[in-house]
């Protein structure tokens, strides 16, 4: 008797076929994880520069103003690393970036407002809206 062992070409097919399919399924969970994991960052950086806005405002000799908090070394830092846009006058600060995941825009402003919307700031805000 000839007794052969191994798979046949179909089994290893079968096999090829199945790996192939997981792996595109975990891939895809991958990618969400990862847009989320961006948008969590993005979102942590705005809420945390809410109080280098407040230390800034503090600091500002006899002014008590968030003019110039845009210029600020760590919110520029912030606006770059997130292509965020920033708004700042005597009487109020804004920003916003971009989410990772393409649904919008994170907001925070000197209300301690942090929302996400739709649109990129106005040319006149002066608040998350």
């Amino acid at each position: 008797m000839n007794k052969n062992k191994g798979f046949t070409l179909i089994e290893l097919l079968v096999v090829i076929a199945i790996i192939g399919v997981l792996s595109s399924v975990v891939l895809a969970s991958l990618n969400s994880a990862r847009a989320k994991g961006s948008d969590a960052a993005v979102k942590s950086n705005l809420n945390n520069i809410r109080a280098q806005a407040e230390l800034f405002y503090d600091d500002t000799p006899n002014s008590d103003s968030y003019f110039g908090v845009c210029d600020d070394p760590t919110f520029k830092k912030v606006i770059k690393a997130t292509g965020g846009n920033c708004k700042a006058d005597k009487g109020y600060w804004v920003m916003a970036a971009p989410l990772k995941n393409g649904a919008g825009f994170w907001c925070v402003d000197y209300k301690g407002s942090a929302v996400k919307i739709t649109e990129d700031l106005a040319s006149g805000a002066t608040k998350c809206e």
